[in-house]
């Protein structure tokens, strides 16, 4: 059985804008799916509407699955007890993500109190353990700092750690290493690989940048304008593109890889 199943979703702006059209995939238990796009595909809003979330403004048709309850037109208060619980998101900026006026320890410990129900040391060893996990070394210091306290690839390895926390079934991350140099982008993929494999997570992974894609993805869905244009595994989408759009994403990945002296594969 899908975790995620998605069909025929389309979403429409103030005065009927298209936005997303007609889009449908599934992810099962452990699939690592990628979206793909530049910005303006709506793969962030194809993400926000699979967790409900979709702005003010902004209308959701067709359906979305997601843990089997129905994200646009269940009650709110179904669509919160899956948030977190079968599906937790990472998103881009951690730094606006993240609350400014709590600390990290505090960010974590909201889920795994909600979810988990511990309390006291249980819940503060739980807070650790989650930051351990995220090779974040400092425990106590990160636990007790605020946001704006912590590096980006602190903020960002925090936000996994909180996402996390309460061993959701899917883990989207929404361009995760968009706003991180490259060094750290490295890291926190290798991170997720990890994780992912570890706790047996499905992972929807979000990007514009097909190589990105190629480290922690197999199946992927290529968007353009709203729809997707193409399908395939993506060592497939990358050595035999079969839409033109998706040769131009592919050439235009290895012609950045290769200024930077990588290798698309």
């Amino acid at each position: 059985m899908s975790l995620l199943t998605v069909t025929g979703l389309s979403i429409t702006g103030q005065g009927g804008t298209g936005l997303v059209d007609d889009v449908s995939f599934e992810v099962g238990p452990g699939d690592r799916t990628g979206l793909i796009g530049e910005s303006g595909s709506g793969k962030s809003l194809t993400s926000l509407a699979v967790m409900g979330l979709l702005p003010a403004g902004l209308t959701a048709t067709g359906d979305v699955r997601l843990g089997g309850v129905d994200m646009i037109g269940a009650p709110e208060r179904r669509r919160t007890g899956v948030r977190g619980k079968v599906a937790a998101t990472v998103f881009q900026e951690p730094l606006t993500a993240l609350d400014p006026l709590m600390t990290a320890g505090r960010q974590i410990a909201e889920p795994v109190r909600r979810f988990r129900g511990l309390r006291g040391t249980a819940l503060r060893d739980a807070v650790h353990a989650a930051l351990d996990e995220v090779r974040l070394t400092d425990t106590e210091r990160i636990a007790g700092s605020y946001p704006h306290e912590l590096s980006g690839g602190q903020r960002q390895r925090v936000a996994i750690a909180m996402a996390l926390a309460c061993r959701p079934r899917l883990l989207i991350a929404d361009e995760p290493t968009t706003a991180l140099d490259v060094t750290v982008q490295a890291e926190i993929l290798d991170l997720l690989d990890r994780l992912v494999t570890t706790h047996g997570t499905a992972l929807l992974f979000i990007t514009h940048d097909l190589a990105v894609a190629a480290r922690v993805t197999r199946q992927t869905h290529v968007l353009r304008q709203g729809r997707i244009v193409e399908s395939a595994p993506i060592t497939e989408l990358i050595d035999r593109p079969a839409h033109e759009y998706t040769r131009t994403l592919v050439d235009s990945a290895r012609r950045f890889d290769t200024a930077l002296g990588r290798h698309l594969s």
